[in-house]
């Protein structure tokens, strides 16, 4: 399609532009696939910017008027690409990020994470979500009814660093009416969903100490516990008998009412059998609107290494999940005077900060969500479920901050089977294909 301008009777011409498209961008997506970008290896710098070229051709062959490689001091590279807004029309920024996570233990993966294979209609390996947006770009044959700015980060996955200095320096560059996120997940594969809340994050190392040096457990045993086992004392009390979380002056909430069955949540999650869940409140406020701890790891003697001696100190790093409405330094705060305080047996306790990101709600009634809704109805056959997000994406709080008056939707390319971040990662190409119709109509239905 070449007009650029386009209402709701063309969504016939559309589908079938947008189908014609994704045979091209599925074999880009495999291309992107190919490319080991980890953000978090100092050692894949090369394969980042290569990721970040490769977009920045993408964008290109997709008919942008413009595309740079950006980036701030220590931040990684960034692809801005513009197609100017016919008069009169909004812009619209079209966000994703290059960059993918750790693979793990390769001998974990059925087939290799940066080598794509599709298996029961699924493509497996590193997620490359930026494909959504270039398949709505080319429908239009480098003339889309409104402005887009597209951009694309690569350090999405560790966190963002740089986001926010980045969008103050190039503020020009990504002013825009509307803000398209796709880094969310769908509620089904047949059910599309737009998030509108997400949970904020603080997390910190805590080292419990109790001796100055490790001694003989036989000689020294029973008056003094060793370093691990305060460090899990002092872990278990992060929690209540009914799982909920036990830091005091915690913001917490109800969630919306959503069919979130206790059955769906087992087998999504690969709950064992016997294994009760933690926490009271329906699934959508455990996930959604209350704050969540878990202990990400420990540094402490390997069992293979361990001698009879009382460990003389541990460390663990806690995350904990923030319900929209906490400020992080608030939660840090609690957080850390918590543990401080229950210091088992009077042991030293020392608690290091770590990452803050802000929680948030967002506004949907926008006209850009009726747009939206309508877009994705007409894609999927079924209008989407409003959902939140147990995760955090701090970036859209900073968006919102710099951006004020824009309005953010957050939207899916993932399911609940695509087991994101982890091993065996991998999209549903039904669904993407929808995913990647539903947002060409929002183009369309944003400029009419």
């Amino acid at each position: 399609m070449a007009s650029s301008r386009l209402d709701w009777a063309a969504v016939t011409d559309l589908r079938s532009a947008a189908s014609a498209a994704f045979a091209l961008s599925r074999a880009d997506l495999e291309r992107l696939v190919r490319i080991p970008s980890v953000s978090a290896d100092p050692k894949a710098d090369d394969h980042v910017r290569a990721s970040a070229e490769a977009v920045a051709g993408l964008a290109r062959d997709a008919g942008a008027a413009s595309v740079q490689l950006l980036s701030v001091p220590g931040g990684a590279p960034a692809v801005v690409a513009h197609w100017p807004a016919p008069e009169g029309q909004p812009t619209v920024l079209l966000y994703a990020h290059h960059d993918v996570q750790p693979t793990g233990d390769l001998d974990d993966w059925t087939s290799p994470p940066f080598e794509p294979a599709e298996r029961g209609g699924r493509l497996f390996g590193r997620e490359a979500g930026v494909i959504a947006h270039i398949t709505a770009l080319r429908v239009f044959g480098g003339r889309p009814p409104v402005g887009v700015t597209l951009f694309v980060e690569g350090e999405e996955e560790i966190g963002s660093p740089t986001f926010l200095p980045f969008l103050e320096k190039h503020r020009d560059d990504l002013a825009a009416d509307v803000i398209v996120v796709a880094d969310s997940t769908n509620w089904t594969i047949d059910t599309p969903a737009l998030t509108t809340s997400l949970r904020g994050l603080v997390d910190c190392a805590v080292t419990v100490s109790v001796l100055d040096h490790s001694v003989h457990s036989g000689m020294f045993g029973g008056p003094v516990l060793d370093a691990l086992t305060s460090l899990c004392r002092l872990v278990a009390t992060l929690h209540d008998d009914n799982g909920d979380v036990a830091v005091p002056g915690l913001v917490e909430r109800k969630a919306d009412e959503i069919d979130y069955p206790e059955a769906r949540f087992r087998a999504e999650a690969g709950v064992l059998d016997g294994v009760e869940l933690a926490g009271t409140g329906s699934i959508g406020d455990r996930l959604w609107t209350k704050p969540a701890i878990s202990v990400l790891g420990m540094d402490t003697t390997r069992t293979s290494e361990a001698a009879n001696v009382l460990v003389h100190t541990a460390k663990a790093k806690i995350s904990m999940r923030l319900a929209p409405g906490q400020d992080p330094d608030e939660a840090m705060a609690a957080l850390k005077a918590h543990l401080e305080a229950n210091a088992p047996f009077g042991a030293r306790v020392t608690v290091i900060d770590g990452a803050r990101g802000w929680p948030c709600e967002l506004d949907t009634s926008a006209p850009a969500y009726d747009a939206a809704r309508k877009a994705f109805t007409e894609a999927f056959g079924q209008a989407p479920v409003e959902v939140g997000l147990g995760g955090s994406i701090p970036f859209i709080a900073e968006f919102a901050e710099v951006f004020p008056s824009a309005v953010v939707l957050v939207t899916g390319v993932e399911d609940p089977d695509s087991r994101a971040h982890g091993v065996d990662e991998s999209l549903h190409l039904g669904q993407f294909e929808k995913v990647c119709l539903a947002e060409t109509l929002l183009l369309a239905g944003l400029g009419a």
